[in-house]
């Protein structure tokens, strides 16, 4: 900063002595360029001189709480070493928690601070109170709730993947638009991770990105990404990109899909089965929880490749937007598309038929008639190879299944018995009623 300074010429004459002194010149020599100028009837002039002035400090350019950071923190490389391991989980106490402005231990009415100086017509004058004896242990109070938090237990519906982080977790439906409510929907993270972008004069810039799907449990989904400073605008950006994504999938008996399929994206390969009502969800997380907000129930998915989260998502979007309905089947074939279900006694169901039916004469040679062929589009799963057990060539063995022969496939007929009767009975109960399985009844 520079500053202006006015003096005489006596004074100006005695700083360029003290200068040339300081350059190492003669004292006499300096004493007479002193009295030669005396001599000279000069008038006062004003010469102005440049002091180096530093109106800022490293104290004053930034907060407290920055430079109390500095001291005490640990730097990058201890932090890489494991020190200052607990130092981040110590909260200080914020002692100006409670404190008002105009209040304090004496309680006093000051006129323009804790009080107006005209109340009405009239005027306010100073005056003490009766002390407040329940102030300190109020303030107490407060600065102990700030420093003793404790996190609030989620239920285990209510956890992510890996205890209380957000991937797995729900955070809602969207944010509404204008006159559009999303109604009935629900939001899952996927994923939730920091990003690092190095700036050419902000060095690493930090950000927190997260992947979202949101859907309303009837074949309504979407998902959607956001990046922002903090996790909740990240959340929150995400999710309500992911509600202007919105993507409807036909599903097969309102719980599963209609055939099974193949997809891929990027280095991450995926088959899909279609599965019976009742299987349940056997698959990868992230696709678990895009079923769950699809309305999907039963279905089976194996990831070859890539297990990456967005990937994994992406590849899954593309099959379901991929797949037909039997009738879309039947019809680009011409052909019927029949179900046969080992439950039903493999008995053929026709699905689907189409408007005009091929003959067997119409066929090609080469044409692919198998159902799953078709839907995988040539592609087969890769499946390991069962490996018989180590203890079916002894001889123990062999002995073993002679002795257990007559009770093959016994568990298979209780269980169909019990399905078709609703009890354990054979072909002789209805001649002789008493003879059941089980325990005999008691006599009253």
């Amino acid at each position: 900063m520079l500053r202006l300074a006015v003096c005489s010429s006596e004074t100006l004459l005695r700083s360029f002595s003290a200068l040339n002194i300081a350059r190492g010149a003669s004292t006499a020599a300096v004493n007479n360029s002193f009295t030669n100028s005396k001599k000279q009837s000069l008038l006062p002039v004003s010469v102005p001189t440049l002091h180096n002035f530093r109106g800022t400090s490293f104290f004053n350019k930034l907060p407290a709480e920055q430079i109390w950071k500095g001291v005490i923190s640990v730097s990058n490389a201890g932090k890489k070493r494991g020190r200052g391991k607990g130092s981040g989980r110590i909260t200080p106490k914020d002692l100006n928690k409670g404190q008002v402005i105009g209040f304090g231990k004496a309680n006093i009415v000051w006129p323009g601070l804790s009080a107006p100086i005209i109340r009405g017509r009239e005027l306010v004058q100073q005056q003490q109170l009766p002390e407040d004896k329940e102030r300190e242990a109020k303030l107490k109070k407060i600065r102990d709730e700030m420093v003793n938090f404790k996190r609030l237990k989620l239920s285990p519906l209510e956890r992510g993947w890996s205890g209380s982080k957000m991937p797995g977790r729900s955070i809602g439906a969207p944010d509404p638009i204008e006159d559009d409510h999303f109604e009935g929907f629900d939001t899952k993270c996927l994923e939730l991770k920091t990003v690092v972008n190095m700036k050419g004069n902000l060095g690493r810039k930090r950000r927190v990105s997260a992947m979202v799907v949101t859907g309303n449990g009837n074949g309504l989904a979407g998902f959607g990404f956001g990046k922002a400073v903090d996790i909740k605008t990240a959340l929150r950006q995400a999710k309500n990109r992911s509600g202007q994504k919105l993507m409807y999938f036909e599903l097969c008996n309102n719980h599963t899909v209609f055939h099974d399929f193949y997809c891929a994206f990027g280095a991450s390969k995926m088959f899909v089965e279609r599965k019976p009502e009742g299987y349940g969800l056997k698959c990868h997380r992230a696709i678990r929880s895009v079923c769950e907000v699809l309305g999907i129930k039963d279905l089976r998915a194996k990831c070859e490749g890539s297990t990456n989260v967005q990937h994994v998502v992406k590849a899954f979007f593309i099959g379901l937007l991929q797949q037909q309905s039997h009738q879309q089947i039947a019809e680009a074939k011409g052909l019927h598309v029949v179900e046969i279900r080992p439950e039903n006694g493999n008995f053929p169901k026709i699905v689907a038929s189409p408007t005009v039916c091929r003959t067997e004469a119409e066929l090609e040679s080469n044409e692919i008639l198998d159902y799953t062929q078709f839907c995988m589009d040539g592609k087969i799963q890769l499946k390991r190879k069962k490996v018989p057990p180590f203890y079916t060539p002894f001889r123990s063995w062999e002995i073993y299944l002679k002795k257990r022969e007559y009770l093959r496939n016994q568990d298979k007929v209780r269980l169909r018995l019990l399905s078709e009767t609703g009890e354990v009975r054979s072909f002789l109960t209805e001649k002789h009623p008493e003879c059941k399985m089980g325990p005999a009844p008691k006599e009253e």
